[in-house]
């Protein structure tokens, strides 16, 4: 009866930084352009092709329309173009006679045609659509494919060629994406570490390559290219997760995309939503999923196209009463969607998303009462709620067939509330005034980008230069609640915390560019910068106290103003070379920065005590690797290793500090641990069994898959005791490998899991007492999914946790523990979907 939308507010606080400017890095930054500037002039008045007229060409379909969404692939040279929003495209010179092209598009068959380089007039290329008998042809084209791909050399805007990318393609996925399973949704990215805090799918929880996983703070986390977290600057975590039914792609951009998208270590994770069809004026979806424990969800959409208007909208509700006692939810989530042909030239998109939810949360467990029962609960009073809305208005210009102008302006204004008892999860609920944390934000952006192609000594190249202008304020505040145990979130106290009270503005301004040189059919060459300006405050107090027999005997509050301003440079290089046709060999080298959160400097938490000079991260990225497809397209694969510096890593050890009288007792203390180094090697295969088996024409698809990862990371030096250590929240070894089957409408699928025994903090804790830190044992667990699609209808079923395993990802100094946070056991859904 609690569960209701709700409107929350947030804490979070800042601390001193030191004021650099990296020289060092400019003039690394001026070394490297000065030898790219020189190698790029010499290449140009040395090959005989410069000057040389390019072919130019147009992708139609049958009714004279553009085809945005072709691509074509030259026989001759191994290169991938990409048509622009009028379907235009220039192929490079060349001392070929005659080039053959392969254009395809999502939705039409694909032509092979010959082109003479020397004609002069536009080449017209005519598409047709695929035909009614469709379903024989999308068996073929999706055979082995797990709903990933890669990023092209250039998208939109966007520059990626040379980097770590992943794409995931919702619409050819299969499993529980009305719960937004995480484990399934992101099975094709290797080296991903997976926290499961809730059966609903409520928050994403992913780390890569041994970064914190908590809400996924370690990405820059964006929705149709624009910024989702609470704050981009000092608080970057993503209490907002875009339900999956509603996605087209996720796009997966490891550390390489700090020049262009920020200077997180773990990269980018942009959620791309569906549009309406282009090719009716309405469509309405309905797809109603129910599952165990109470679980029910109804994702309804209507979307179409209307002259020069594509539009699409949404709602979504989602309720469960959850595995663990004391674990119900209640959720709803709107999304809006207008894109507008203003003219030939002109995109215009203005969109707005609104979610809540009201969640109770079971708090964590010790490592005993997991092991007896991992479905009980001791907390019953803690409570969580979040309010998010986003607003967001792009432009899109073409200001010729060659440059294009991206202007995206965006802001949220949000809440989360955490209510409930922090204490000690091996001590029981006082029933005393509960905790309230409250958190509210207001963020505004614009980011400007100009992406340019023309041509250098005979050969492509893409330009890209673009500035970023962000300004946030969050404020956070801390104290109590009354000793009820229902979702009451008001002070008991507002005008006098009895914790603290904090405001957080911030302000960043950044500059990027980056070049993609084709200096042959081959080879390429990506360097780029990015020029940061960080401004952030922090207003406000916060209390000391002394309790003696539950009683306040000493109070102090204590003001805190703070200013931090620092400018920096970023750079970064990627090489990539084409093998031969579908094999390409890449490498990259990239820059990181992370600046604290607010929360490390502010929150009161019995469980945790904050370095008072805690200092941001530094760092960079490098990735070496093999992409791309053999036999004849039946065996994908992405094999890299990748070396990860991180300097001034923040973590976990432990303390001793006075007790409420004379007592002392351990707690955990965040503080920069140390350098740190993580390197590994990721890797992801898929093949189609059935064709290599029975050859192209085979009806049926029967795929495997295997995506593993095996990495180290160790403490190379700082603090004394740490140095030596294996780094906190590295799984050495994980796989993902399934199977999955397709005929005609019929899906199968099966997934196996196996994370392997890692630690969760700093000083390698075997056990303490409160579960805050120690061991995550190895884990495994299977996962199965079906569907059938007929006419206007597709059935689909599945179970999660299959042989119904008890395990743990995470444990938590807060909430939603503190303690052990159990996984969730074998649990069943059944869906509907109807499309009209």
């Amino acid at each position: 009866m609690w569960l209701r939308g709700g409107w929350g507010s947030s804490r979070t606080l800042l601390k001193k930084h030191s004021f650099h400017f990296l020289s060092s890095n400019i003039k690394r930054v001026a070394e490297s352009a000065c030898v790219i500037s020189i190698l790029a002039a010499l290449l140009f008045f040395s090959n005989p092709l410069a000057g040389q007229t390019a072919l130019s060409g147009l992708v139609i379909d049958i009714g004279q329309q553009p085809v945005a969404s072709a691509t074509i692939f030259v026989q001759e040279t191994g290169q991938m173009l990409e048509v622009d929003q009028g379907g235009r495209f220039e192929l490079p010179p060349s001392l070929e006679d005659k080039l053959t092209l392969t254009v395809f598009a999502e939705g039409y068959t694909t032509q092979v045609l010959e082109a003479e380089t020397k004609r002069e007039d536009v080449l017209e290329i005519t598409i047709s659509p695929l035909s009614i008998d469709i379903e024989a042809v999308e068996v073929n084209i999706e055979a082995g494919n797990y709903g990933l791909r890669r990023l092209r050399n250039v998208e939109g805007t966007a520059i990626y060629a040379a980097k770590k990318s992943e794409v995931i393609e919702l619409d050819n996925l299969l499993g529980n994406l009305a719960a937004n399973n995480a484990r399934e949704v992101y099975k094709g990215v290797a080296g991903l570490n997976v926290w499961e805090n809730d059966g609903g799918g409520l928050q994403l929880a992913i780390g890569a390559r041994g970064l914190d996983p908590n809400r996924t703070s370690n990405f820059n986390t964006r929705q149709n290219g624009y910024d989702i977290s609470a704050d981009a600057l000092g608080y970057p975590e993503s209490y907002y997760t875009p339900p999956a039914q509603a996605l087209q792609r996720i796009e997966v951009v490891r550390g390489a995309a700090s020049l262009q998208y920020g200077t997180q270590f773990g990269g980018l994770l942009n959620f791309v939503f569906k549009r309406g069809p282009e090719d009716k004026p309405f469509e309405f979806t309905t797809e109603n999923t129910y599952g165990s424990f109470g679980l029910f969800n109804t994702f309804n959409s209507v979307g179409g196209t209307r002259g020069r208007v594509n539009y699409y909208g949404l709602y979504q509700n989602k309720r469960g009463n959850g595995w663990r006692a004391n674990s119900e939810f209640n959720q709803h989530t709107a999304y809006g969607n207008l894109n507008i042909k203003a003219s030939d030239k002109l995109d215009i998109s203005l969109e707005f998303t609104h979610m809540n939810y009201l969640a109770q949360q079971a708090g964590g467990l010790v490592d005993f009462e997991f092991e007896t029962d991992p479905r009980q609960s001791k907390r019953e009073r803690n409570w969580f709620q979040v309010d998010w809305n986003l607003a967001a208005l792009a432009f899109d210009y073409r200001l010729s067939d060659r440059t294009r102008f991206n202007l995206r302006n965006f802001m949220l204004i949000a809440g989360r509330d955490a209510l409930g008892e922090l204490g000690p999860i091996n001590r029981p609920d006082p029933g005393r005034e509960r905790d309230l944390i409250t958190g509210q934000y207001r963020n505004f952006g614009t980011e400007a980008r100009m992406l340019h192609r023309y041509t250098l000594n005979g050969q492509h190249s893409t330009f890209l230069v673009g500035a970023r202008f962000y300004r946030g304020f969050t404020r956070n505040r801390q104290g109590d609640a009354n000793d009820g145990s229902g979702p009451s979130f008001s002070f008991l106290n507002p005008k006098d915390l009895e914790r603290s009270d904090y405001e957080f503005p911030s302000r960043n301004l950044a500059l990027f560019a980056e070049n993609l040189f084709n200096l042959s059919p081959r080879l390429s060459l990506t360097p780029g910068i990015r020029m940061e300006y960080i401004r952030t405050a922090s207003d406000g107090y916060y209390k000391q106290r002394v309790f003696s027999g539950g009683q306040v005997i000493f109070e102090q509050r204590l003001e805190d103003a703070q200013v931090n301003e620092r400018s920096f440079l970023l750079i970064g290089l990627g090489l990539g070379y084409q093998v031969k046709q579908g094999l390409e060999a890449y490498a990259n080298f990239s820059q990181n920065y992370r600046a604290i959160n607010f929360t490390d400097l502010a929150v009161v938490n019995p469980n945790l005590v904050v370095d008072s000079l805690l200092q941001d991260e530094r760092g960079y990225n490098t990735d070496i690797g093999l992409r791309g497809t053999l036999l004849e397209e039946r065996l994908r694969f992405d094999l890299s290793a990748f070396y990860l510096r991180y300097n001034g890593r923040i973590g976990l050890s432990e303390i001793t500090i006075p007790g409420p009288v004379t007592i002392e007792r351990q707690v955990a203390y965040r503080t920069n641990i140390g350098d740190a180094r993580i390197l590994g090697l990721e890797a992801y295969a898929e093949a189609d069994l059935w064709r290599l088996a029975f050859g192209e024409k085979a009806a049926p698809s029967l795929s495997l898959f295997v995506n593993l990862s095996h990495l180290k990371g160790e403490y190379v030096s700082g603090q004394r005791q740490f140095v030596g250590n294996e780094v906190e929240l590295i799984p050495p070894i994980s796989i993902k490998t399934g199977l999955s089957f397709r005929l005609k409408g019929l899906r199968l699928s099966y997934l196996y899991t196996y994370v392997r025994r890692h630690y969760s903090d700093a000083t390698n804790a075997e056990f303490i007492a409160n579960a805050t830190r120690g061991i995550i044992p190895s884990y495994s667990v299977m996962d199965a999914s079906a569907s059938y699609e007929f006419s206007r209808f597709r059935l689909q079923a599945g179970v999660n946790n299959l042989m119904d395993a008890a395990y743990f990802t995470r444990r938590a100094t807060g909430y939603p523990g503190p303690g052990i946070i159990p996984a969730e056991g074998r649990r069943y859904y059944v869906g509907v979907q109807v499309r009209i």
